[in-house]
């Protein structure tokens, strides 16, 4: 929703698999990967642990045992039997394999590992000798395969090559690296200047080009990601599928370096965005750094929910016109709330600007964090916000991508926490942590000590003598906060959002930031006709909704005023422990943190209230 307090290179280069001479790449910073950071806070660290023992857990049963998908896969190696489920189905193995990978990273587990050589084990033997993978073709009719734009070959390699990076990174092991490779070389010697053209229909495999560039340092996929986002907007999409492609909903209506207005599919322009991000960091292309400046401008002034979600109608999953955020029939996919934490992060990394941080955060507290239930076993595709009691979280769907995104995307949480330029330590997320790594040949060891989301005061200690910048991001929503070092005050510059702290530092200094944290009233941008006459709750990161579970009699006439007064207190035994929030007026209301809700008995909720503004 808009909320107002947020604010071609010759076919030859673009394809040689020489060493091409690129310009550095524009990013300011460079993000700590989560394998060097040890989240130990109470309000990660145990949804880390409920991840390894139950979201994966419930994944590995839904694909091996309730949906065939692990099925589709031997039956694609024997090349007999049927298909069974969705075309892209496949894509969901993969992403839960990622997050299989994500978890080895920080704790190693012999068992899963072996499920997922297991898993690996069958992907490769269904691979065709031409380096070809993907179930469905391959058991419904090879002869069919590159026909259909929109059939998602190009998204299910992208995910199969994402799990490939990632779990190559997590135990070395190699074989579906290898798998991910044919694949990429099969496309590259049918697609690409001079042989056909193809418009993915749903964008992903682009910046997954990316990440298969960054371990291999083949050009060629770096470049193949490069054309298949100059492919986009000139009439291609139009000849590649079987059924009407809507140049809008596929984000083929103009080039990409042209594109001014985010449009058609929420999760799909994401991607979009991720790709074009990842190619003009590694190429200098300033622009695509000028679309997706437009872009970013369009999706969080325009297109944007109070909670990080974005995508407001059901019938594209994405986007309508500007400020049409309706409350009960909002889309907000939970994939695209990811998404926004993919491509904010990515945009603070070119700009080292902390207004990227602060959606990133929105997204990641609100909107994605909503997407899994406080026991790690059920999920929200769909995050409205309000409801009359009828949505609930599914332990599975029959599209599958918001659990399988989840599994891959809880594990990675630390990669937000920090960032590292030549000069200086950015400090971007406030999650107790451990943390070890590297600028040059500095060794930067730190503790991170916080109770946040709940309290403002972070103490942050330096373990290791190093003599470089310290920025710690001041979020969007502090309005006062007080940073001391080694119990002293200090006055701090403050630069693109961030407060920089210069000395050199030695091992057991101190630096404690304190921020304020008031319960707010917020407004939203009164071309949102949906709100008029409504205010939303939020508390630091978080956005606050009334559940009918907490306010039983007369829901629909709850009203806030300019009058209202709030109270907030910690309940360790509600929720899993939350800070609850309560209004004092003519009957009192009781807010929970908006990830929390629908995790008791089934009621109404809402995010936005009636307001009075006359008392």
């Amino acid at each position: 929703m808009k909320i107002n307090l947020l604010l071609a290179a010759s076919c030859f280069l673009l394809f040689s698999g020489a060493t091409n001479n690129r310009k550095p790449s524009v990013k300011m910073i460079d993000p700590v990967d989560f394998s060097h950071v040890k989240i130990t806070d109470n309000f990660w660290g145990p949804r880390l642990k409920s991840h390894a023992t139950t979201t994966l857990a419930v994944c590995i049963d839904q694909i091996e045992n309730q949906t065939g998908r692990i099925q589709n896969f031997e039956n694609a190696a024997k090349g007999e039997g049927k298909h069974s489920g969705i075309f892209y189905d496949d894509s969901d193995v993969y992403k839960a394999l990622e997050g299989i990978a994500y978890t080895l990273k920080n704790n190693p587990d012999p068992e899963l590992e072996k499920k997922a050589d297991e898993w690996i084990d069958k992907f490769a033997a269904a691979q065709q000798p031409d380096g070809y993978i993907n179930t469905f073709y391959t058991l419904t009719g090879l002869d069919k395969r590159w026909r259909n734009m929109d059939k998602h070959e190009m998204y299910c390699a992208g995910h199969m090559t994402e799990a490939a990076v990632a779990y190559y990174q997590a135990t070395g092991k190699h074989k579906l690296l290898d798998v991910a490779i044919r694949m990429a070389d099969h496309m590259i010697n049918i697609f690409g200047p001079g042989k056909r053209d193809w418009v993915p229909g749903h964008e992903e495999i682009e910046l997954a080009l990316v990440k298969l560039y960054g371990v291999t340092k083949d050009e060629r996929y770096l470049n193949f990601a490069n054309w298949l986002l100059e492919e986009r907007g000139h009439g291609h999409g139009t000849k590649g599928g079987e059924g009407d492609w809507n140049i809008a909903y596929y984000q083929d209506d103009k080039p990409v370096r042209e594109m001014t207005d985010i449009a058609g599919h929420a999760v799909r322009a994401m991607y979009l965005y991720c790709g074009m991000a990842d190619v003009a960091a590694l190429k200098n292309d300033t622009g695509y750094i000028s679309a997706l400046n437009r872009l970013w401008d369009d999706v969080v002034l325009r297109n944007m929910y109070v909670t990080g979600g974005i995508g407001s109608s059901h019938h594209n999953e994405g986007f309508t016109e500007d400020y049409d955020l309706p409350n009960y029939d909002a889309y907000c996919e939970t994939c695209a709330s990811v998404g926004m934490v993919y491509w904010n992060s990515r945009m603070n990394q070119f700009t080292g600007d902390s207004k990227y941080v602060d959606v990133l955060e929105r997204s990641m507290y609100n909107g994605a964090l909503a997407g899994i239930s406080l026991s790690g076993d059920r999920f929200f595709y769909v995050n409205p916000l309000a409801s009359k009691g009828k949505h609930h979280r599914k332990a599975w769907y029959g599209t599958a991508c918001c659990p399988s995104q989840i599994s891959r995307f809880i594990p990675s949480i630390g990669n937000y926490i920090y960032g590292t330029s030549a000069d200086a330590v950015w400090v971007n997320l406030y999650i107790g942590n451990t943390s070890e790594f590297n600028i040059g040949k500095t060794l930067v060891k730190l503790q991170q000590e916080t109770d946040y989301p709940w309290n403002g005061t972070v103490k942050l200690t330096v373990q290791s003598p190093m003599k470089k910048e310290i920025r710690l991001r001041i979020p969007g929503w502090c309005k006062s906060y007080k940073i001391t070092v080694n119990g002293v005050k200090k006055s701090t510059a403050i630069e693109k959002g961030y407060a920089v702290l210069q000395k050199k530092w030695k091992a057991g200094d101190e630096i404690t930031l304190t921020m304020d944290m008031p319960v707010e009233v917020v407004a939203a941008d009164p071309r949102v006709k949906e709100d008029v006459g409504k205010r939303a709750i939020q508390r630091g990161p978080l956005v606050y909704c009334a559940e009918q579970a907490d306010n039983a009699n007369d829901f629909d006439k709850l009203t806030l005023s300019a009058a209202t007064r709030f109270t907030t207190d910690f309940n360790p035994s509600l929720l899993n422990g939350v800070m609850t929030i309560k209004a004092g007026a003519d009957k009192e209301i009781m807010f929970i943190p908006y990830y929390s809700w629908d995790n008791r008995d089934a009621g109404e909720m809402k995010v936005w209230m009636d307001y009075n503004s006359a008392k």
